[in-house]
């Protein structure tokens, strides 16, 4: 279609930007094409597509040989996270240049744009009736929940947060802003049984922003347990609405918060003690 496009059109010099590695067997012959129509291919690779666990093994593996065929057959590989370039680097560089045509690498081109967030309060005021309703009908209290916004899956850490967040001693609950996938839902009741415990509140998904950002301004502090992505656009927005972060460990969020968020890692209590921890926190220290 962008080739048919650009040649109806009679566009000099395109540009055509790839969002994501899923193309990769069959992007030689398009990366060709372009470039005789005067073209040149940018790739945003996005996160680490084959390592999320809702792929079988085969897709999985799909994904990492298509990330490879995507990242060679681009003129330049635009990331939105450092650690993405860098793995990038770390994975298709080849240091010894006489052997580039005898490996199945290539030194691929890179830069890194930074992602931005608003970070605008919400026009909602705090006795808003949309959001005075919303907490109401959830059974919450302004700054005593906890919450996290995300895709429910298991490369999220939804596991982790839940059980650590059990074993904590806070009188707050845990709003779980997110999607239902029945399959990993049932899997989590088995193995935890968050259904006991009351502080663990699941609320289906909320799409007026200005709400979802009056509700992230009023939580008393916010989980991040993303571990397979780059630069998270939900904890970019989360952190220019928020007091008080808790993330998972992982360089993608370090980046970003640097020493402006709370870190836990998936060791047995660790999240536990740093949400104790985090209950005593002041509002200066916040």
């Amino acid at each position: 279609y962008c080739c048919a496009y650009i040649k109806k059109n009679h566009i000099r010099h395109p540009v055509v930007y790839i969002l994501a590695c899923r193309i990769g067997p069959f992007i030689r012959h398009y990366y060709r094409k372009l470039h005789k129509l005067g073209g040149q291919v940018y790739l945003n690779p996005d996160g680490h597509e084959w390592m999320r666990k809702k792929w079988s093994p085969a897709v999985r593996k799909y994904w990492k040989v298509s990330e490879y065929m995507m990242v060679k057959h681009s003129d330049l590989v635009i990331c939105d996270s450092i650690n993405i370039e860098k793995y990038i680097h770390k994975n298709y560089d080849v240091k010894d240049h006489k052997k580039l045509n005898e490996v199945k690498r290539t030194n691929p081109k890179t830069t890194y744009i930074a992602y931005g967030a608003d970070t605008q309060p919400s026009t909602l005021p705090d006795n808003s009736p949309k959001f005075i309703n919303w907490l109401e009908e959830k059974g919450l209290k302004p700054h005593e929940y906890y919450l996290v916004v995300g895709r429910f899956v298991p490369e999220n850490n939804y596991e982790t947060m839940i059980r650590e967040f059990m074993k904590s001693k806070t009188h707050r609950d845990f709003a779980i802003i997110t999607n239902v996938n029945q399959k990993f839902l049932d899997e989590l009741k088995m193995k935890l049984g968050y259904k006991e415990d009351k502080r663990i509140k699941f609320l289906g998904t909320v799409y007026d922003q200005e709400l979802l950002k009056k509700i992230r301004e009023n939580a008393y502090g916010y989980f991040h347990g993303h571990e397979v992505g780059g630069t998270n656009p939900s904890l970019l927005e989360a952190m220019g609405s928020t007091d008080l972060n808790l993330l998972l460990d992982v360089g993608f969020n370090r980046e970003v918060a640097e020493d402006s968020a709370l870190y836990w890692n998936k060791e047995d209590g660790k999240l536990a003690r740093l949400i104790d921890k985090a209950d005593g926190i002041s509002i200066d220290e916040k």
